[in-house]
């Protein structure tokens, strides 16, 4: 928890507290159904909440936009981003019915009422619009795109960006970015610049605009 009070200190109580229960309930969670390796499951604050908040510090979503995150798996980056962003409406979608089991009782232990999940696929969500999706780790760049263009709103329910995709990648992405045929539209930034902490070192937020 120390680590995230490092570069944030403007959470209300109710934040604070819901952002110091998820270590304990994802320990608790990970004996019954595990969704985080072993390896990073102690370093859950780093590696995973501080990681998804990247998100948090390069857009700045309104109150009342709509965000899917695709593939949440246990949660990430949507419970890190809904603790952040209370009057942002977020639905989490992930295929394997056991993780979002795990992301739906988190939500509900900490008292996100900003959260719903979907088991099943984004492409599923026929008839719902967002105005922006995130995602971590979960497919190619332009597979992610492919899955969620049509379910985006042009519009620019943030600060700083249109609406558009924002997912969290590491490794090199040259290949994966010339491949998805979006190389003139996307924006990068490495996380290492926003959180200078060793692990981020070749981590990426990448942005696709509507």
């Amino acid at each position: 928890m120390e680590i995230i009070l490092k570069y944030f200190s403007d959470f209300s109580d109710t934040q604070l507290d819901q952002f110091r229960q998820l270590e304990a309930l994802y320990k608790d969670w990970n004996e019954k159904i595990n969704v985080i390796s072993r390896k990073d499951i102690d370093a859950l604050y780093e590696k995973h909440v501080l990681h998804s908040l990247a998100i948090a510090v390069l857009c700045n979503f309104h109150k009342g936009a709509r965000v899917v995150d695709i593939g949440t798996g246990g949660g990430f980056p949507g419970i890190p981003l809904a603790i952040f962003f209370p009057e942002v409406e977020f639905l989490l979608v992930d295929s394997i019915g056991k993780k979002i089991k795990v992301a739906q009782g988190v939500a509900d232990s900490i008292g996100l009422k900003n959260v719903r999940t979907l088991h099943g696929r984004v492409e599923e969500t026929k008839g719902k619009t967002f105005d922006f999706a995130v995602s971590r780790a979960v497919a190619p760049l332009g597979d992610l795109w492919r899955w969620v263009n049509q379910f985006i709103v042009k519009g620019q329910k943030s600060d700083e960006l249109p609406n558009g995709l924002i997912c969290l990648k590491g490794g090199d992405l040259q290949k994966e970015i010339k491949e998805s045929g979006l190389k003139e539209k996307v924006q990068a930034w490495t996380v290492h610049d926003i959180f200078p902490e060793q692990f981020f070192e070749e981590k990426f937020v990448i942005y696709v605009p509507k």
